[in-house]
C-alpha cells in the first residue's frame, strides 16, 4: 500500500517523526528505475548504522585520553597502543562487505559522492590519484600496526567476540553490536564514534538505514486499523520500550532521549547515513570484488596500492567492454 497520504496528514506529523534515512529505504522517487509511482510504501521499526567503537578502559591503559578525531590522530593512537602491547582495530574484514563498507567511507570522505559516482560509471580510473589516497588508507593501517592480527580472514562475530572479551581497543561494526556486546561482557565500557576522516573539510559518510521496516498489503480489508496499528508501534512511547527491550535503535527521532545512552551515540550520526541500495549508481560486482580483494591484499603485504589500483581499473575495463557487446 502507498501511504504517503497518510504520512502526510496533520503537517507531515508522522513522516517528520522518522528518521529520513529510515524512510528514503521504503520510498520510491520520481522517476524510479522499478517504474513505481512515486511515494512511501513502508513504516521502518529501527534503524542501523555502521561506526568505530572504542574500548575506554584500553585507551586510557595506553595513556590516550581521547579518541581520535581525525585519521592521523588515530594512526598516532595505534601506535600508543602497540607500544602498550594493545591490539588495535578489529573487524570482520574476512567478510568482503565489510572491507567495502570501510573504503567506501573514505572514498565518500576522500573525493566526494560525485567523483565515486562517476568512477562507478567509468568516467573516472581507479588509478586516479584520489583512489591511490583510499587504497593507501589500508597501507598506513597495516605499517602503524593499527588491525589486529588476522583481520583479512576474521568473520565478523569472531571480531565481535575479541572486542566484547577486550582483545582489541577498537572495532568496526554496525549498531546491532550493541545487543552481542551486552551478552558477552555486561561490564564493558565502550564508546561510539564516526570512522576519523582523513580530509576533514567533507563530512564521513557512514552506511545506515532501517534495520527492518514493515508494509501493508493493500488489498486487506483491515487496512485502515493495520495503518493505525503502524502509527501506534512507530509512536515514540512504543519505540522507546522496543528500543530498550531489543537495544536497537529506534526508527523515531522523538524517542531518542528515552534510550540507552550507548544507542543515542550511535544515533547521533545517523543524518550521515548512506547505503549502496540509495546511490544512483553501483560498481559492477566483479569490480567490487577485485577491490574488496585488493584491498585485502595490501593488508596482508602481497600488493602495494598502486598495484591494486591497476589490476581494479584492468577489471573495470573488462566488465564495460562485456557491456558494449
Amino acid at each position: 500500500a502507498d501511504l504517503t497520504e497518510e504520512f502526510k496528514k496533520d503537517d507531515a506529523r508522522w513522516e517528520k517523526s522518522l528518521f529520513a534515512k529510515a524512510l528514503s529505504v521504503n520510498r520510491f522517487e520520481e522517476g524510479n528505475s522499478y517504474r513505481v509511482k512515486p511515494g512511501i510504501y513502508g513504516v521502518p521499526l529501527d534503524v542501523t548504522n555502521i561506526q568505530i567503537l572504542y574500548n575506554r578502559r584500553l585507551l586510557k591503559k595506553a595513556g590516550v585520553t581521547a579518541p581520535p578525531a581525525t585519521f592521523a590522530e588515530f594512526l598516532t593512537t595505534a601506535a600508543a597502543l602497540k607500544k602498550a602491547g594493545i591490539p588495535g582495530l578489529v573487524s570482520g574484514w574476512g567478510e568482503l562487505w565489510m572491507v567495502d563498507c570501510f573504503a567506501s567511507n573514505y572514498a565518500f570522505n576522500i573525493m566526494g559522492e560525485d567523483k565515486v559516482m562517476a568512477t562507478y560509471q567509468g568516467q573516472v580510473p581507479y588509478t586516479d590519484p584520489d583512489w591511490i589516497k583510499v587504497f593507501d588508507i589500508f597501507k598506513q593501517l597495516k605499517e602503524s600496526g593499527a588491525l589486529a592480527e588476522g583481520i583479512v580472514t576474521k568473520v565478523n562475530k569472531y571480531a565481535e567476540q575479541d572486542f566484547a572479551l577486550e582483545r582489541a581497543a577498537f572495532a568496526f561494526n554496525g549498531s546491532w553490536c550493541v545487543n552481542v556486546y551486552r551478552e558477552m561482557n555486561p561490564n564493558l565500557d565502550y564508546g561510539v564514534m564516526v570512522p576519523p576522516p582523513v580530509n576533514p573539510d567533507r563530512p564521513m559518510k557512514i552506511w545506515g538505514g532501517a534495520g527492518s521496516s514493515f508494509v501493508v498489503n493493500n488489498s486487506t480489508p483491515r487496512k485502515p486499523e493495520a495503518i493505525e496499528f503502524l502509527k501506534w508501534l512507530s509512536a515514540p512511547q512504543q519505540q522507546a520500550f522496543l528500543a530498550t527491550q531489543t537495544q536497537n535503535l529506534p526508527a523515531n527521532q522523538e524517542a531518542l532521549s528515552s534510550i540507552p545512552a550507548i544507542l543515542s551515540e550511535f544515533a547521533v550520526a545517523m543524518d550521515q547515513t548512506t547505503h549502496p541500495t540509495l546511490w544512483p549508481y553501483n560498481e559492477d560486482a566483479l569490480v567490487t570484488e577485485a577491490f574488496d580483494k585488493g584491498i585485502q591484499s595490501i593488508i596482508i603485504g602481497e600488493k602495494t596500492p598502486d598495484e591494486v589500483a591497476r589490476e581494479v581499473e584492468a577489471v573495470k575495463k573488462r566488465q564495460m567492454q562485456k557491456r558494449k557487446r
